[in-house]
């Protein structure tokens, strides 16, 4: 048998305090008749009378009265809590989650978010740094950071960073012990610094373009990493040659310790995206962030 529902036990509650079916049908804005009738339907699902009724006035009974001890605590508590968050549609107040790679974070995601945690110290943000394609519906993610290709056609997307490359770099150390590719296929007999995506389970191909013409490479090499940061410690090591985002190895080219290869065949890929499933009944917390990221260079 289903039990009673929490309208039932709101209407008992305000019949209680009012005394009165005729005052607490207006207090709650219905019809006395259907006060009454859902009054009787929580005593009959309950087996047990709640109220007893004179001509004059209504009072609860001993059970009456002790089912009011246990629900007015519970229903005021349920009350604050929907009255807590319908006001964080409207102030910046509440937790988000991301998932996305340190690549994003650092060069495009936390530049931009240090300021909105300053002035909004009642949002709170959960980073998780990873470079798997995360279902973040399912794992209760607000919204994801990827690059613009990478990203699902039903979800909403919005740029927040420009476009960008990926490069190949050594150290002079190693170019100068190995030589220096010319073609893309020329690092199959290179050492290279490998890049394994976790979501595929597999080592990233490397991804060239010239003139119209495209080339994926699986290169070889004694280390793989998932972390971008990684592979450019170990280019400058002397292990071998890295693909890396340009931006993040730019310090390293300028101080000549490490050196561009293949340069004319790095292609340029789209700039990284927040996504997310719906633009419906968002906070106005993560409204807040997604402005904030918003890529405004165009």
């Amino acid at each position: 048998m289903a039990g009673p529902d929490l309208n039932q036990l709101t209407w008992f509650q305000i019949v209680a305090e009012e005394r009165s079916f005729t005052k607490a049908a207006a207090r709650i804005g219905v019809a006395q008749s259907t006060l009454s009738h859902a009054i009787r339907q929580l005593e009959t699902r309950l087996g047990i009378r709640l109220l007893t009724r004179t001509t004059r006035s209504v009072a609860p009974t001993a059970a009456g009265e002790r089912l009011l001890q246990t629900i007015m605590p519970r229903l005021a508590e349920i009350e604050q809590e929907i009255e807590s968050l319908t006001s964080m549609r409207d102030r910046p107040a509440g937790s988000i989650r991301l998932t996305l790679s340190d690549h994003a974070l650092d060069s495009v995601v936390w530049p931009k978010l240090k300021p909105v945690l300053a002035a909004y110290p009642e949002i709170k943000v959960e980073l998780i740094l990873d470079s798997t394609f995360r279902n973040i519906v399912e794992e209760r993610f607000d919204a994801g950071v990827r690059l613009g290709e990478s990203v699902e056609k039903d979800m909403i997307a919005v740029r927040i960073g420009p476009d960008w490359r990926l490069v190949a770099v050594a150290s002079p150390g190693y170019l100068a012990e190995r030589g220096r590719p010319v073609h893309p296929k020329d690092l199959v007999a290179h050492t290279c610094i490998n890049m394994r995506h976790e979501s595929a389970g597999s080592l990233y191909a490397w991804e060239f373009e010239k003139d119209g013409q495209a080339l994926r490479v699986r290169v070889d090499g004694q280390v793989a990493f998932n972390n971008s940061y990684a592979m450019i410690d170990a280019a400058v090591s002397g292990l071998g040659i890295a693909y890396v985002p340009e931006d993040i190895v730019a310090a390293n080219l300028a101080s000549g310790r490490l050196e561009l290869v293949l340069d004319d065949w790095s292609p340029t890929f789209d700039g990284y995206f927040l996504y997310y499933p719906s633009r419906r009944q968002n906070l106005a917390a993560f409204q807040i962030i997604v402005d904030a990221l918003r890529d405004r260079t165009a």
